[in-house]
Protein backbone atom coordinates (compact mmCIF):
# COMPACT_ATOMS: atom_id res chain seq x y z
CA UNK A 1 0.00 0.00 0.00
CA UNK A 2 3.18 2.29 0.87
CA UNK A 3 4.37 1.86 -2.29
CA UNK A 4 1.62 2.49 -4.20
CA UNK A 5 1.02 6.17 -2.01
CA UNK A 6 4.98 6.74 -2.71
CA UNK A 7 4.36 6.26 -6.73
CA UNK A 8 1.67 8.83 -6.49
CA UNK A 9 3.58 11.59 -4.75
CA UNK A 10 6.32 10.90 -7.51
CA UNK A 11 3.86 11.00 -9.87
CA UNK A 12 2.16 14.28 -8.84
CA UNK A 13 5.30 15.51 -8.01
CA UNK A 14 6.36 15.20 -11.40
CA UNK A 15 3.01 16.36 -12.23
CA UNK A 16 3.39 19.76 -10.19
CA UNK A 17 6.81 20.61 -11.62
CA UNK A 18 6.21 20.35 -15.02
CA UNK A 19 3.61 22.95 -14.25
CA UNK A 20 6.00 24.75 -13.11
CA UNK A 21 8.64 24.39 -16.00
CA UNK A 22 5.83 24.98 -18.71
CA UNK A 23 5.42 28.32 -16.86
CA UNK A 24 8.96 29.42 -16.87
CA UNK A 25 10.45 27.41 -20.33
CA UNK A 26 7.42 26.21 -22.43
CA UNK A 27 6.72 23.05 -23.61
CA UNK A 28 9.72 22.72 -26.66
CA UNK A 29 12.80 24.01 -24.20
CA UNK A 30 11.25 21.88 -21.08
CA UNK A 31 13.29 18.32 -20.62
CA UNK A 32 13.58 15.54 -18.56
CA UNK A 33 16.33 16.03 -16.86
CA UNK A 34 14.88 20.00 -15.66
CA UNK A 35 12.06 17.96 -14.18
CA UNK A 36 14.31 15.34 -12.58
CA UNK A 37 16.21 18.14 -10.67
CA UNK A 38 12.96 20.25 -9.84
CA UNK A 39 11.65 16.97 -8.22
CA UNK A 40 14.84 16.13 -6.71
CA UNK A 41 14.91 12.38 -8.34
CA UNK A 42 17.06 11.05 -11.05
CA UNK A 43 16.10 11.05 -14.66
CA UNK A 44 15.15 7.26 -14.84
CA UNK A 45 13.12 7.32 -12.12
CA UNK A 46 10.77 9.83 -14.22
CA UNK A 47 10.76 7.16 -17.24
CA UNK A 48 9.44 4.65 -14.63
CA UNK A 49 6.49 6.85 -13.98
CA UNK A 50 6.23 8.42 -17.54
CA UNK A 51 7.45 7.26 -21.20
CA UNK A 52 7.96 10.47 -22.57
CA UNK A 53 7.90 14.30 -21.99
CA UNK A 54 4.71 14.48 -24.48
CA UNK A 55 2.66 11.63 -21.88
CA UNK A 56 4.22 13.90 -18.82
CA UNK A 57 2.96 17.04 -20.28
CA UNK A 58 -0.46 15.63 -21.37
CA UNK A 59 -0.92 13.79 -18.50
CA UNK A 60 -0.83 17.55 -16.30
CA UNK A 61 -3.67 18.24 -18.50
CA UNK A 62 -5.55 15.32 -17.50
CA UNK A 63 -5.15 16.33 -14.02
CA UNK A 64 -6.82 19.50 -14.69
CA UNK A 65 -9.44 18.29 -16.21
CA UNK A 66 -10.29 15.21 -13.56
CA UNK A 67 -10.25 18.78 -10.94
CA UNK A 68 -12.59 20.33 -13.26
CA UNK A 69 -14.69 16.65 -13.64
CA UNK A 70 -15.04 15.94 -9.91
CA UNK A 71 -15.92 19.30 -9.25
CA UNK A 72 -19.04 19.01 -11.51
CA UNK A 73 -19.95 15.45 -10.61
CA UNK A 74 -19.55 17.14 -6.98
CA UNK A 75 -22.08 20.03 -7.87
CA UNK A 76 -24.50 17.54 -9.55
CA UNK A 77 -24.54 15.46 -6.85
CA UNK A 78 -25.51 18.27 -4.19
CA UNK A 79 -28.59 19.17 -2.82
CA UNK A 80 -29.04 22.43 -4.95
CA UNK A 81 -31.34 23.08 -7.39
CA UNK A 82 -30.92 22.10 -10.88
CA UNK A 83 -30.70 25.61 -12.03
CA UNK A 84 -28.04 26.39 -9.26
CA UNK A 85 -26.20 23.40 -9.94
CA UNK A 86 -25.75 24.60 -13.52
CA UNK A 87 -24.66 27.57 -12.85
CA UNK A 88 -22.39 26.51 -10.30
CA UNK A 89 -21.07 23.98 -12.95
CA UNK A 90 -20.62 26.43 -15.51
CA UNK A 91 -18.67 28.48 -13.13
CA UNK A 92 -16.48 25.83 -12.21
CA UNK A 93 -15.57 24.60 -15.53
CA UNK A 94 -14.43 27.96 -16.82
CA UNK A 95 -12.86 28.89 -13.27
CA UNK A 96 -10.92 25.71 -12.66
CA UNK A 97 -9.10 26.06 -15.62
CA UNK A 98 -8.98 29.64 -15.36
CA UNK A 99 -7.14 29.29 -11.85
CA UNK A 100 -4.49 26.12 -13.10
CA UNK A 101 -2.87 27.95 -15.75
CA UNK A 102 -3.41 31.51 -14.99
CA UNK A 103 0.66 32.18 -14.68
CA UNK A 104 1.13 31.22 -18.10
CA UNK A 105 1.70 33.60 -20.27
CA UNK A 106 0.75 31.59 -23.62
CA UNK A 107 -2.53 29.85 -23.85
CA UNK A 108 -2.75 26.05 -24.08
CA UNK A 109 -2.87 25.96 -28.02
CA UNK A 110 0.26 27.90 -28.00
CA UNK A 111 1.92 26.29 -24.95
CA UNK A 112 1.04 22.75 -26.72
CA UNK A 113 1.44 23.73 -30.36
CA UNK A 114 3.70 21.03 -31.52
CA UNK A 115 1.09 18.24 -29.58
CA UNK A 116 -1.84 20.13 -31.49
CA UNK A 117 -3.13 17.05 -32.62
CA UNK A 118 -3.09 14.99 -29.46
CA UNK A 119 -4.70 17.87 -27.45
CA UNK A 120 -7.32 18.60 -29.61
CA UNK A 121 -8.44 14.74 -29.68
CA UNK A 122 -8.35 14.86 -25.68
CA UNK A 123 -10.05 17.68 -25.80
CA UNK A 124 -12.87 16.25 -27.32
CA UNK A 125 -12.97 13.34 -24.84
CA UNK A 126 -13.22 16.13 -22.13
CA UNK A 127 -15.95 18.24 -23.84
CA UNK A 128 -18.16 14.63 -24.16
CA UNK A 129 -17.28 13.74 -20.57
CA UNK A 130 -18.55 17.17 -18.97
CA UNK A 131 -21.42 17.57 -21.45
CA UNK A 132 -22.81 14.34 -19.51
CA UNK A 133 -22.56 16.10 -16.00
CA UNK A 134 -24.25 18.43 -17.27
CA UNK A 135 -26.81 16.63 -18.81
CA UNK A 136 -27.70 14.41 -15.59
CA UNK A 137 -28.66 17.95 -14.10
CA UNK A 138 -30.41 19.17 -17.18
CA UNK A 139 -32.67 15.71 -16.96
CA UNK A 140 -33.20 16.26 -13.22
CA UNK A 141 -34.30 20.01 -14.11
CA UNK A 142 -36.98 18.54 -16.73
CA UNK A 143 -38.05 15.76 -14.15
CA UNK A 144 -39.02 18.51 -11.71
CA UNK A 145 -40.21 20.71 -14.53
CA UNK A 146 -37.74 23.39 -13.76
CA UNK A 147 -36.46 23.27 -17.62
CA UNK A 148 -38.32 22.45 -20.82
CA UNK A 149 -38.38 19.23 -22.41
CA UNK A 150 -36.01 18.21 -24.62
CA UNK A 151 -33.03 16.15 -25.45
CA UNK A 152 -30.19 16.71 -22.39
CA UNK A 153 -27.38 15.37 -24.16
CA UNK A 154 -28.28 18.01 -27.03
CA UNK A 155 -28.70 21.30 -24.18
CA UNK A 156 -25.59 20.13 -22.33
CA UNK A 157 -23.40 19.83 -25.12
CA UNK A 158 -24.60 23.38 -26.31
CA UNK A 159 -23.68 24.24 -22.43
CA UNK A 160 -20.34 23.44 -23.03
CA UNK A 161 -19.16 24.55 -26.30
CA UNK A 162 -21.81 28.22 -25.44
CA UNK A 163 -18.68 28.55 -22.76
CA UNK A 164 -15.50 27.21 -24.23
CA UNK A 165 -14.80 30.42 -25.63
CA UNK A 166 -14.15 31.50 -21.94
CA UNK A 167 -11.35 29.01 -21.81
CA UNK A 168 -7.50 29.43 -22.08
CA UNK A 169 -7.56 27.21 -25.08
CA UNK A 170 -6.98 29.61 -27.73
CA UNK A 171 -6.45 32.52 -25.50
CA UNK A 172 -3.96 33.05 -22.78
CA UNK A 173 -5.25 34.29 -19.23
CA UNK A 174 -3.89 37.45 -20.11
CA UNK A 175 -6.04 38.04 -22.87
CA UNK A 176 -8.94 36.26 -21.37
CA UNK A 177 -8.44 39.40 -18.85
CA UNK A 178 -8.87 39.22 -14.90
CA UNK A 179 -10.19 36.31 -13.17
CA UNK A 180 -13.80 38.84 -11.98
CA UNK A 181 -13.79 39.55 -15.36
CA UNK A 182 -13.65 36.19 -16.90
CA UNK A 183 -16.16 35.26 -13.71
CA UNK A 184 -19.23 37.70 -14.39
CA UNK A 185 -19.30 36.52 -18.43
CA UNK A 186 -19.35 33.10 -17.50
CA UNK A 187 -22.10 33.91 -14.97
CA UNK A 188 -23.64 36.15 -18.25
CA UNK A 189 -23.52 33.09 -20.59
CA UNK A 190 -24.82 30.73 -17.63
CA UNK A 191 -27.94 33.00 -17.18
CA UNK A 192 -28.32 33.39 -21.15
CA UNK A 193 -28.48 29.70 -21.14
CA UNK A 194 -30.67 29.10 -17.90
CA UNK A 195 -32.99 31.98 -19.77
CA UNK A 196 -33.23 29.57 -22.80
CA UNK A 197 -33.86 25.87 -21.28
CA UNK A 198 -35.92 27.02 -18.57
CA UNK A 199 -39.58 25.93 -18.50
CA UNK A 200 -42.02 29.43 -19.40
Amino acid sequence: MRATVQTKEIRDAILDATDLLLSRYGYKKMTIDDLAREVGIGKGSVYLHFSSKEEIVLSHIDRIVERVKEDLEKIAASKASPEVKFREMVLSRVLIRFDNVQHYTESIDELLSSLRAKVIERRKQYFREESEIFAKVIKEGQGTGIFSKGNPSEVAVSAVFATNSLLPSSLSTQELGERGHVRKRAIAIADLLLNGIKES
